[in-house]
């Protein structure tokens, strides 16, 4: 499996913006569709973006369409979350997670399509 470690949370005021990272090794990353999912307190973890194994594809909820942006660096071995104009009910632990043997163009949602998880980064949005 290929192992992940998240960075870039931390505090925000709603309309703000933060730059989630996901660095990858132990495996060949071109060879993973990623995703990022998050849950808050309380709650599931739920799907937030997908990117396909070379970036050809991307995929958002409903609720990240237009303020979020995932991207991949094959060569660094590295995914993304850009999110602007961030909001209080974008609070939650953020996970990356990859999902080996997809179709070039697959992004998967389903969370247990995903076999391998960072530990998770914090991102608290203060209104």
């Amino acid at each position: 499996q290929v192992q992940l470690v998240e960075s870039g949370g931390g505090l925000a005021q709603a309309g703000g913006s933060l730059r989630l990272s996901c660095a990858a090794s132990g495996r060949t990353f071109s060879d993973y569709a990623m995703g990022w999912f998050r849950q808050a307190p309380g709650k599931g973890r739920e799907f937030v973006a997908g990117i396909s194994r070379g970036g050809d594809s991307t995929d958002y909820a409903e609720s990240a369409k237009g303020r979020f942006t995932i991207s991949r660096d094959n060569a660094k071995n590295t995914m993304y979350l850009q999110m602007n104009s961030l909001k209080p009910e974008d609070t939650g632990v953020y996970y990356c997670a990859a999902a080996g043997g997809r179709s070039r163009y697959s992004v998967p949602r389903a969370s247990a399509l995903y076999e391998s998880w960072g530990q998770g980064t914090q991102v608290t949005v203060s209104s």
